[in-house]
């Protein structure tokens, strides 16, 4: 075997083993997926998991940095095609909501990895971290772009609206889902102004 061919085994190797474990995490959850799963259905030995991986919180790591350059090159593509800014940031939504309608959503990747991995130590969680930080930072220059102030209030609303259509999309209808977080995205470029909480105010009664 030449050093080209088996460095190409050996990097198929490796991306069989972080599919089929994006998969399956993906899927069941984290905690509840053993290596020797991954092994078995990436049709693998444990010596090469180990060769690219030095365990699982690793190929875990692996996992969610895919995701997060996914995300990021989703991103990039919608800004790189000059719309004007308004649009830029329905294109933004609309992409999420397509994802929401996407066959096999379960959630986000990262609000689940989080929610298996509350210690804000752990390395899991602080990727976890990373990547909100990116995304909030993005959706306020998204509204800072639009024009809409403040900026970092409606960035945040941005991502909360978000979050609820992640969350509530694999558990209600996924359409009605995103008609109702497109919907609340348009209203935050129509007001043009969120409003800014008082510090220490109560939270407003539900009606």
């Amino acid at each position: 075997m030449t050093a080209r061919t088996e460095g190409k085994s050996t990097s198929e190797a490796r991306a069989r083993l972080l599919d089929t474990a994006t998969r399956i995490f993906y899927a069941e959850g984290i905690h509840s997926v053993g290596v020797d799963r991954i092994i078995a259905e990436a049709k693998v030995t444990r010596a090469t998991l180990y060769r690219h991986f030095k365990g699982k919180d690793e190929l875990i790591l692996a996992y969610l940095q895919q995701a997060d350059h996914g995300i990021r090159g989703q991103v990039a593509a919608i800004r790189a095609q000059g719309l004007p800014a308004a649009d830029t940031v329905r294109a933004v939504a609309r992409s999420i909501a397509d994802g929401i309608q996407s066959p096999g959503f379960r959630g986000c990747a990262f609000l689940n990895a989080a929610a298996e991995y509350p210690d804000p130590a752990h390395p899991v969680h602080q990727a976890v971290l990373a990547h909100r930080q990116w995304f909030l930072e993005t959706a306020t220059q998204l509204m800072e772009d639009a024009g809409r102030t403040p900026a970092d209030v409606n960035g945040r609303h941005f991502v909360m609206l978000r979050d609820g259509a992640m969350a509530a999309g694999c558990l209600f209808d996924p359409t009605l889902i995103c008609a109702t977080f497109l919907g609340g995205i348009e209203g935050l470029l129509h007001t043009g102004t969120a409003p800014t909480p008082e510090p220490n105010s109560p939270a407003p009664l539900a009606t």
